[in-house]
């Protein structure tokens, strides 16, 4: 055991967990790869959780924050600067329909924190709704919202959340199959509202494409009929793009664009920053000029953080990423439907762009979850020196989100150990 890992294991709280028997402590990254401490070369394939949109030390990125800590490195909120300004009028820009106004955070769940807090603000009610299998963050009322048991180490600390069944085709909840199913995951949010609130919402909010749940995608037309039933019912529409965000699905900046709704509030982080430390909660002018008193964030909108999301939307934007994400996300989808055809495991593949998913499990007919070929895959894709990440409710899930510039080529060496992976699985 490395002395980085021995310290790791000694001074922090055992809730920091790692992957792999023999956790990797990571010294270098460049591009598409990263090194550890014993010098042996990875790709990286799930991007410390789909955060590394542009490449690991990204020259633009990397030069831009360098620069700006050169001339100041903090302001907090009480004072302008213009990285900050600059940052909230391209978020007006890139941002479907009439999102305009942005408040920045430092993380996702700050910034799913500001949402619903704006949206209880503007609607003056309190109870949410949010969906089974989603996760929003750490905090008190992020925790009353995730629909996991294993990510609450509490019962809900905050009143008012009440869970919808996710749009999770392969375990339909009502056992139907698209599109003969009628939506019923949609329409029973109706039904959820009537029963278990006081009928009026503040909103509804959800992940376009549920990322811990096991990159869950909802079929076409969810969300439409989703948000229809909110807004009958009074609320707005949260789309919590933590993961989703800055070309991650392909073509479009967001997610919820492959879905014909607007979103009255969308929060965002991760890829937003490259691995800067920077979120946004962005809403349209209504619904931000609720917010009548006073607040604050430290560190939101320091000019650090966001010299390198403007960076990281300008490398989206000039080496064209979202096309590349869509391109190669095709190209690496179509690999992951032979991977299927070839090995019994692989129960269903899904996902959009470079979020794709593969979930095991011990059995195709019965859909029984295989939490140990994940551990299995995860051990030896390590051995083939490619780092991928995991989920879902049973943790049987393989969650590969690569940087944005990855190309066939990375796919081909990600897929190449993945199929000795699956092949050496022992059910």
């Amino acid at each position: 055991m490395s002395d980085t890992v021995s310290k790791h294991k000694e001074f922090l709280f055992p809730a920091v967990a790692m992957y792999y028997k023999e956790p990797l402590a990571l010294v270098r990254g460049e591009g598409m790869y990263v090194w550890d401490e014993a010098g042996d070369k990875y790709l990286d394939c799930f991007g410390g959780v789909l955060t590394v949109s542009v490449g690991h030390a990204n020259p633009a990125v990397v030069n831009a924050e360098v620069e700006q800590i050169k001339r100041m490195q903090h302001t907090s909120t009480l004072y302008a600067n213009h990285n900050h300004a600059d940052l909230a009028e391209k978020m007006a820009e890139i941002t479907p329909g009439r999102l305009k106004k942005s408040f920045f955070t430092s993380t996702g769940t700050e910034a799913d924190d500001m949402a619903i807090f704006s949206a209880k603000l503007h609607t003056q009610r309190h109870e949410i709704v949010v969906l089974r299998h989603s996760y929003s963050g750490r905090s008190a009322t992020a925790l009353s919202a995730v629909g996991h048991a294993p990510w609450r180490p509490l019962p809900a600390q905050v009143a008012g959340m009440v869970h919808a069944h996710a749009p999770y085709c392969y375990r339909c909840p009502f056992n139907l199959k698209f599109p003969g199913c009628g939506l019923k995951c949609a329409e029973d949010i109706k039904e959820l509202i009537d029963t278990t609130t006081t009928g009026q919402i503040a909103a509804f909010m959800a992940e376009p494409i549920l990322g811990v749940g096991g990159f869950i995608v909802p079929p076409p037309g969810y969300f439409e009929r989703a948000v229809e039933i909110a807004r009958a019912h009074g609320g707005l529409f949260i789309a919590d793009e933590v993961q989703t965000g800055f070309g991650r699905t392909g073509d479009k900046w967001f997610g919820i664009e492959h879905w014909d709704v607007e979103p009255d509030i969308i929060t965002s982080a991760k890829g937003m920053g490259n691995g800067a430390p920077i979120a946004v909660t962005i809403a349209t002018p209504e619904v931000a000029d609720s917010w009548r008193g006073l607040t604050f964030s430290t560190f939101g909108g320091n000019p650090v953080s966001t010299a390198a999301s403007l960076a990281v939307i300008k490398e989206i934007e000039d080496k064209n990423l979202r096309q590349n994400a869509k391109t190669t996300g095709d190209y690496f989808r179509t690999k992951l439907e032979e991977l299927k055809d070839k090995h019994a495991v692989i129960g269903d593949v899904r996902g959009m762009g470079l979020m794709q998913g593969v979930e095991l499990v011990k059995d195709r007919e019965t859909k029984e979850p295989s939490p140990q070929a994940v551990a299995q895959v995860f051990e030896e894709t390590k051995k083939q020196r490619v780092l991928i990440g995991k989920g879902g409710l049973y943790g049987n899930v393989l969650r590969l989100g690569p940087p944005l510039i990855a190309d066939k080529g990375n796919i081909d060496e990600l897929i190449a150990a993945l199929d000795v992976a699956f092949a050496s699985v022992k059910l």
